[in-house]
């Protein structure tokens, strides 16, 4: 190990040189990542306990890279401090990232807490003796799987795809700015999957900082307690910001002014009595406030506090933390602690640390993942356990014998106990050289180097040849991946975002797993729709496959960009989910990818829709489909759809309703009485190729395929119910009706439907965006004035906390900030708070937020607008609302756009 740390300590000091090349710099950097994973093993494999995935989720701009690359420093994972202005951060790697200053994808990356004795960056190259030291809170080594995600709005799917496989979250708050919209977007969003969260308001250095007041919008926007564990520390009061004091072990952390945030000295609050009164009553106070809080929601702790005389400074640091992280993990409780820092002045970074390894749940702490076996769905402890094919026996009665029941059983449960690994890949990365990287977190069991993968989703068998954990761009080649752990598998070449991957012992890798793990899926990870869309033109004919492959690979990358053709016109249509999300997703294709191709300018997504219903309507066919007979039929009716419906899925053998895309699907197997006596008796059985789960999806993909695109106008069709019949007695035909064959007759039954219904008028409907604009008071008006006159939009809520357009939280009770407990902010002038609140009111710079609906047409290129009204001080954050009908003179616009005349 010690010839291992000098190679390692050699490889740093030829990095530190200049004038080495990019693809020398990349290999040292690589042979020293690979040094300081070995170093790690060597000390011992870290446990499942002891393991933290965590994600840093924000605002933009609120410092969530900035963060992580402290983290990594003082880690020892990096031996230099990365800088988003340089472009020299660990995280955000990509061209474009750096380019911009702004995280674009989420990076994975892992180091340990407290770090190894080889790795710290601790102790100073010039240490003098007696030099002070942060002293982790904790002996044991933890291992932190990281994900710093982006903070535009654009991106919210890579947030949403980090939040499906996250144990915990550090939410970051601009310690100026407080809670802004997507801070309430994405803590809404980390909500809806029930992940344990810690708040850090960051940059306190800064004039304007107000640390007590986001601790009060904490609780009045984000409808949680604040738990305040630390107190900002200013010098004599008003000074500059120099460190933080620690509420649950009553001590003062002080940085040296102008260093690398590794020289600490730590006080107990009873030394700094007389250097400091006014900051040691303030943790008294927190002190104080923290205990009755929590023992409002952990029984154990009020034990704890009558043990110690009912004194709430006696009570031990340990127990403290102890009664935090029952109350984080339990989410009911809705307790969230904060911490204070400045990460750029590098303050308040190593307790974060501490707060992450004691308070944030390990893999083994967390919910059991939701999974679903058919049509069944349950958790994956209990398919384990064999309660979930209990469940299944029950609501499928008919598919087992009544005496095979018991050995049916018993066949299913040792099928279950040869399951070798069930993992989700959550994110894949298109390497240039090393090809598709999957990105995986595994629930049961250990993924193998060089042992098959069954995708469930796809029903293909691949190899893991290699598997890798990742350090942002660097990686290192491991043997296995067990539960509760991150990694990458290189190499798989048809697996998505979202699938379920699953090792089975003795697995034939042609038919895949036995039932019932051939159906084993993971819960999805959601997609959000596309709003924007923009046409991509290849440069010649020759050009074309190569410009589609980039397309493909671009699509596996970022499943929330669509790819379409329009029929008419045969453009190539490329959606995402805003402006900026296109244009780099066109930087990406042409610059990285390499595609000759030319992007169009960005356009609105418009949807068709029915106006009146269509009478039932038959198609049949008889012909070959990809060399082969295929011959079926199938009967459509299609209706507008009622804006009181409900989006709920119901399936059996007979029948089965999905609500995808905006549309509503019912499939009915129906054998309509016979009155003639023609038609012989249906003996209730299909045939060999088709189940009826298989004819049911045969009959929705060919209905989703004639929704595709409109009647009267290019668009995809929106609120439409399509109810698809097949008689099985006339219109299902022995082996000729293969799944291809009622696709295709689905599909021609619905065109016509759909043409039917479009004789008699259809609708161009439009993104009704909600946009929350944050702006001055100066500016106000000006921005009101702006949205509800020029942009035909319409303002419903002015500073209302309760209107928030996240779209994604429940009702939720309202906090009473009487009982919430914050430091008075140093630059207050000694008022309180509803002093502060009356003298914000009367301050033209105080930040307003603007609550609105607008069509998303009028949003294009909105934020150079607001900038240039706002005088650069506006923001905002939208999202897709409804769908709404385009009438009077903006449809005849559009309708003249369309037409082109």
């Amino acid at each position: 190990m010690q010839l291992g740390w000098k190679c390692g300590s050699r490889i740093e000091r030829t990095l530190a040189r200049k004038h080495q090349s990019f693809w020398v710099r990349k290999a040292l950097q690589s042979c020293l990542t690979s040094i300081h994973y070995r170093q790690l093993h060597e000390n011992g494999q870290t446990t499942t306990e002891k393991t933290r995935n965590i994600g840093i989720i924000a605002h933009i701009d609120a410092g969530k890279t900035t963060t992580t690359e402290r983290m990594l420093y003082y880690s020892g994972h990096t031996r230099r401090i990365g800088n988003v202005d340089d472009g020299s951060t660990v995280t955000d790697f990509l061209p474009a990232e750096r380019a911009r200053g702004v995280t674009i994808q989420s990076a994975a990356i892992t180091f340990h807490w407290p770090p190894l004795p080889q790795e710290s960056n601790a102790k100073p190259k010039t240490q003098k003796a007696g030099t002070p030291l942060f002293s982790p809170s904790t002996e044991h080594h933890h291992m932190i799987n990281l994900i710093d995600t982006p903070g535009h709005a654009d991106f919210t799917f890579e947030v949403l795809r980090s939040l499906r496989i996250l144990d915990g979250a550090v939410c970051i708050l601009d310690g100026v700015a407080g809670v802004e919209a997507q801070t309430e977007k994405v803590w809404y969003q980390a909500a809806k999957y029930n992940i344990p969260r810690i708040a850090y308001v960051n940059k306190l250095d800064r004039d304007g900082a107000a640390f007590g007041k986001t601790v009060q919008e904490i609780a009045s926007r984000l409808y949680t307690w604040p738990a305040v564990c630390q107190v900002p520390w200013f010098q004599d009061g008003k000074g500059r910001f120099c460190g933080v004091g620690d509420v649950v072990h009553l001590r003062a952390h002080r940085w040296q002014e102008g260093g690398n945030g590794t020289i600490i000295e730590t006080t107990h609050i009873d030394n700094l009595k007389e250097l400091e009164p006014a900051f040691v009553e303030e943790m008294r106070k927190a002190r104080i406030a923290l205990v009755e809080l929590l023992s409002n929601h952990d029984d154990v702790l009020v034990e704890k506090f009558f043990e110690h005389d009912e004194k709430h400074l006696d009570i031990p640091g340990k127990d403290i933390v102890a009664s935090l992280r029952r109350c984080v993990l339990d989410q009911d409780s809705k307790i969230v602690p904060v911490f204070a820092g400045a990460s750029f002045r590098n303050i308040g970074v190593q307790p974060l640390l501490d707060a992450i390894v004691q308070l944030l749940p390990s893999p083994e702490e967390v919910p059991n993942p939701a999974v679903s076996v058919g049509r069944v769905e349950g958790t994956l402890a209990k398919l384990l356990s064999g309660q979930l094919l209990s469940k299944q026996a029950q609501e499928n009665p008919s598919s087992t014998k009544r005496g095979n029941k018991a050995l049916q059983g018993r066949k299913s449960m040792a099928v279950i106990a040869n399951l070798e690994a069930c993992a989700l890949a959550f994110k894949v990365v298109h390497d240039p050289r090393g090809g598709a990287l999957v990105y995986v977190r595994v629930y049961s069991g250990s993924i193998r180097r060089g042992r098959p993968l069954y995708n469930t989703n796809l029903q293909v068998t691949e190899s893991a040849q290699r598997l890798l954990r990742m350090y942002a761009q660097d990686s290192v080649d491991i043997e296995s991946l067990p539960a509760g752990q991150i990694g990458v598998i290189p190499g798989l070449k048809h697996t998505r975002t979202g699938d379920t991957l699953v090792s089975y012992i003795g697995m034939n890798e042609k038919i895949g797993p036995p039932p019932p793990l051939n159906s084993l899926q993971l819960r999805p990870i959601e997609v959000p729709p596309a709003v924007f869309f923009a046409n991509v033109e290849s440069h010649s004919l020759g050009e074309q496959k190569s410009v589609k492959n980039a397309l493909d690979l671009l699509m596996r990358e970022d499943p929330s960009l669509q790819l379409s053709v329009d029929e008419d016109s045969g453009q190539t249509l490329l959606s995402g989910m805003g402006e900026f999300h296109l244009e780099i997703a066109a930087d990406r294709l042409i610059k990285d990818l390499k595609a000759k191709a030319t992007v169009g300018k960005i356009e609105i997504a418009y949807r068709e829709a029915l106006l009146f219903h269509s009478e039932p309507r038959t198609s049949h066919i008889d012909r070959e489909i990809a060399g082969k007979k295929a011959k079926a039929g199938c009967t459509a009716t299609v209706e507008p759809l009622a804006d009181d419906h409900d989006n709920d899925s119901i399936s059996d053998d007979y029948e089965a309703t999905i609500f995808e895309g905006g549309n509503r699907i019912t499939t009915i197997i129906s054998t309509p009485e016979d009155p003639k006596g023609e038609i012989p008796p249906w003996n209730h059985k299909l045939p060999s190729q088709l189940s009826s789960e298989t004819l049911h999806v045969a009959l929705k993909n060919g209905a989703l395929a004639a929704l595709v695109r409109g009647i009267n106008y290019p668009f995809p069709y929106h609120n439409v119910h399509v109810t698809l019949s097949i008689d099985p007695r006339t219109q299902i035909f022995s082996t000729d009706s293969t799944p291809a064959a009622l696709s295709t007759a689905a599909r021609e039954a619905t065109r016509t439907a759909l043409g039917h219904a479009a004789e008699r008028g259809s609708a161009i409907l439009e993104h009704v965006m909600n946009v929350t604009v944050s702006t001055d008071e100066a500016s106000l008006g000006a921005v009101v004035k702006d949205l509800n006159s020029e942009r035909g939009g319409h303002v419903f809520s002015l500073d209302d906390a309760d209107a928030t357009t996240s779209g994604v939280r429940e009702d939720l009770p309202a906090i009473d900030l009487r009982k919430v407990y914050a430091p008075r902010d140093p630059f207050d002038g000694g008022m309180t708070f509803a002093d502060q609140e009356q003298a914000l009111m009367n301050n033209s710079s105080r930040q307003r937020t603007i609550n609105a609906r607008v069509p998303l047409r009028e949003m294009m290129g909105y934020l150079k607008h607001l900038r240039s009204i706002t005088g650069g001080r506006g923001s905002f954050v939208m999202s897709a609302d409804r769908f709404e009908r385009v009438v009077g003179q903006r449809e005849r616009i559009l309708q003249k756009e369309l037409r082109g005349y």
